[in-house]
C-alpha cells in the first residue's frame, strides 16, 4: 500500500530531512520523531474513539425503531396547522378593526 504524504517526493522529503538534521542536530532528531510518533498515535486514537461512539450511537437510534424524519415531518405538519388557524383567528380578529380606518 503506497501512501503519498501530502503529495511530496522522496528526494523533498530527503531535503527536509537534511535541513531537520542541520537545524537540531544529529542527537535530538531521534527524540523529535518519538514525539512526533506519539503524538500522531495519541491522535489516531482519539479519532478512532470518536468514530467508535458515533458508531455505536448510530447504531442505539437505528434500535428505538424510531423513524426520526417522520417524527420530524408530523410535528412539521402540526406545527404548520396550529399556525394557520391562529393566522384564521388573527385574521378574523382585525378584519373589523381594519374596516374602519
Amino acid at each position: 500500500m503506497t501512501n503519498i504524504v501530502f503529495f511530496i517526493s522522496g528526494s523533498e522529503i530527503a531535503v527536509v530531512f537534511f535541513i531537520v538534521l542541520l537545524i537540531f542536530g544529529a542527537d535530538k532528531v531521534p527524540e523529535i520523531a518519538r514525539t512526533l510518533g506519539k503524538t500522531i498515535k495519541s491522535i489516531r486514537e482519539a479519532t478512532d474513539d470518536i468514530k467508535y461512539e458515533i458508531t455505536k450511537e448510530s447504531y442505539k437510534v437505528k434500535d428505538t425503531g424510531v423513524d426520526l424524519k417522520n417524527e420530524v415531518k408530523q410535528q412539521a405538519k402540526s406545527l404548520e396547522k396550529e399556525g394557520q388557524s391562529l393566522k384564521e383567528d388573527i385574521e378574523e380578529k382585525i378584519g373589523p378593526i381594519k374596516r374602519q380606518f
